[in-house]
């Protein structure tokens, strides 16, 4: 008889043996026959799937930082018909670019994404490299995006280590480090550079995010009785789903109380754009304050005499490490204040200039 015992029920697994504890190595390279049985009948059919591009595989782990799968669809679509190609990315103007992202959030992924787009035409004529140290040297490239891209497109065996994988690696293994330290994300790709199969790691590294997308879930209990690897697993097993992955406690955000100011004036309203660097750098926005002013206090601090001020309904939005608490008034004016601000018409806040979402609330009012 085999030392270990697979059987179906819905889904391949692999019974351990009853007579010795697995080893963490051992048991990396039991779970990769159930784990990619799962994936080959499991997996969502998504845009970026079919006949995978260096290119397109690229353009979606940037889009799929932060944002929900769903969310990208849309998005994915209309950016690959815009700028379907690596030239397109480098020669496109700032503003086209940002219109093309806005929505998504995060605005610096879109401007490395340039920059990293300008430097390929430069150094490898067009082409991303076939090489994960090369291209984990181009902006806005980490560790996990370079081996999505190697592993994917190039089949290079380099693991793709994002949180859903430090979610099911932990659990699997029974690991309490905390994910968030990079010392142990590092020995995690260590881990599973070693264990993962040479001839598919493309479908080897989208197989363990899916899982943890779908299965091993970020928020509430994981699905065990869904997954493939409910018999390998250590956390399942001791009970410890819901205190594994170990994470350090995040700070606090900090909250800041902002006005923002919807002036218009025969039929054109006011927008400006953010300086170079910092948040929301470069992007368009309505002209806002710090603090939350008074209607009251508002023409003196407009320099404006005839105004027609109307309270809109407050509105929040949550950044990284930030959260800004906005108020905002509707102002239709009679004479324009001294100013640099732009003035436009509310079709081309949807055909030309592109606002953060965190204007979102204030957008939908003038378009």
């Amino acid at each position: 008889m085999d030392m270990y015992k697979s059987f179906f029920y819905d889904k391949l697994q692999v019974l351990e043996p009853e007579d010795r504890e697995v080893e963490e190595w051992e048991r990396l390279k039991l779970m990769e026959r159930p784990l990619l049985s799962w994936y080959q009948d499991q997996k969502r059919i998504l845009p970026w799937r079919d006949n995978p591009t260096p290119y397109g595989v690229w353009i979606s782990e940037i889009m799929l930082q932060q944002t929900r799968v769903e969310a990208v669809k849309p998005y994915y679509h209309r950016f690959m018909e815009a700028l379907p190609g690596i030239t397109d990315l480098a020669a496109v103007s700032e503003d086209r670019l940002l219109k093309l992202w806005e929505g998504l959030g995060y605005y610096s992924r879109a401007k490395n994404l340039q920059k990293a787009a300008s430097l390929v035409m430069e150094r490898y004529n067009g082409e991303l490299p076939a090489s994960f140290e090369e291209l984990l040297s181009l902006p806005g490239i980490g560790s996990y995006t370079a081996g999505a891209i190697a592993s994917i497109a190039f089949h290079i065996p380099v693991p793709a280590v994002d949180g859903n994988v430090l979610r099911v690696f932990s659990r699997v293994t029974g690991s309490e480090e905390d994910v968030l330290k990079q010392s142990v994300k590092r020995r995690i790709e260590d881990k599973l550079r070693e264990a993962m199969p040479k001839e598919d790691p493309g479908s080897y590294n989208q197989a363990l995010i899916e899982l943890g997308a779908m299965v091993c879930i970020p928020n509430g209990n994981p699905l065990c009785e869904r997954c493939p690897l409910e018999s390998l697993c250590i956390a399942k097993k001791k009970e410890l789903t819901s205190v594994i992955p170990v994470k350090t406690p995040k700070k606090s955000r900090k909250a800041e109380d902002r006005t923002v100011l919807l002036l218009l004036k025969d039929g054109k309203v006011a927008i400006q754009k953010r300086k170079d660097t910092g948040l929301l750098a470069s992007l368009f926005e309505f002209p806002n304050l710090n603090g939350h002013v008074s209607k009251e206090d508002l023409p003196s601090i407009l320099g404006v005499t005839e105004a027609k001020i109307t309270s809109l309904s407050a509105s929040k939005h949550i950044f990284s490490h930030v959260e800004w608490h906005m108020i905002g008034y509707w102002i239709e004016l009679k004479n324009i204040p001294v100013s640099d601000y732009l003035w436009i018409l509310p079709e081309d806040l949807k055909k030309t200039y592109s606002l953060p979402s965190a204007f979102k609330a204030y957008t939908k009012l003038i378009r």
